[in-house]
């Protein structure tokens, strides 16, 4: 199949999850049961049907507003589908360049790139729960952890490393060290700040999504990451205080700089921290 197709059928792939992402944000807020339950509209609860269901397609159709009320539709909406859509096929162009330089099988690729799809899912949810509610739900960073632990497990045992782990020794032990010491060093960093400060700086949140990074990136990956987080959420910070936007003491979400770290971590964290040790030392 020529590449372009199959890019393109992921970020169909994508589009389609992201509208499925789109629903586990809403329902979760408002506890609803997300298996059983119609899609409806939020403002006057009229059952959507197929056509109002397209992703991306039926906003623009019906020009962000909902066909029986007129009501606004958030933007929410078309924007988690879109970026879900173009974070897959970067996820999939990735994988598909740097599993090569892993050992594994097929079913590992196949495996891999699920996990990763599903990782990624989890993140979003997460990003755009905590930007709204300023809350890191339980229900879903939980099976993310779970998801990881396992992912990790197989990847260790099956002798297939997952692909941004091409730098760790080819040993069962040595992953999960990794991968054990990236969770507790973050999460206890974490756990740290958010015990001097009262929950004041940081939340049990953002503890239990630093446990899923380590597992997710491993070491010395979750490193980017934390550096990643903290300086463009100095720089955000600022920028919201200078413009007036927030005061020093106000509340500003911060799972979402993890999570955009984290995808700056998985992407281009071996090549940041070459550049950093060739600063210090000649390679």
């Amino acid at each position: 199949m020529p590449s372009s197709l199959l890019f393109f059928f992921v970020f169909l792939f994508g589009l389609v999850i992201g509208s499925f992402l789109n629903c586990v944000i809403y329902r979760l807020d408002k506890e609803e049961n997300l298996v059983s339950q119609r899609s409806h509209c939020p403002f006057c609860g009229h059952t959507l049907s197929w056509q109002d269901l397209i992703p991306f397609l039926s906003f623009l159709l019906l020009k962000g507003k909902c066909r029986y009320c007129k009501k606004p539709i958030s933007w929410q909406y078309p924007l988690v589908e879109l970026a879900t859509a173009i974070l897959f096929v970067f996820l999939f162009q990735w994988h598909s360049r740097s599993f090569s330089l892993a050992i594994g099988s097929p079913f590992a690729y196949f495996f891999s790139l699920a996990y990763l799809f599903s990782a990624a899912s989890f993140l979003i949810v997460i990003f755009v729960y905590d930007l709204k509610y300023y809350l890191v739900a339980d229900e879903v960073i939980y099976p993310a952890i779970v998801l990881s632990f396992l992912a990790d497990v197989f990847f260790a045992f099956s002798g297939s490393h997952f692909p941004q782990q091409d730098l760790i020794q080819d040993s069962f032990l040595n992953l999960l060290a990794s991968k054990a010491l990236a969770a507790v060093l973050a999460s206890g960093f974490f756990l740290i700040i958010v015990l001097v400060s009262q929950e004041k700086w940081m939340g049990m949140g953002d503890v239990k999504l630093a446990i899923f990074m380590g597992l997710f990136l491993g070491w010395p990956q979750i490193l980017v990451a934390l550096f990643a987080a903290f300086f463009f959420g100095a720089i955000i910070g600022i920028g919201l205080i200078v413009f007036s936007k927030k005061k020093l003491k106000s509340e500003v979400p911060f799972a979402p700089f993890l999570i955009s770290a984290t995808f700056i971590a998985l992407f281009w964290g071996e090549k940041i921290i070459s550049w950093y040790l060739s600063l210090f030392f000649n390679f």
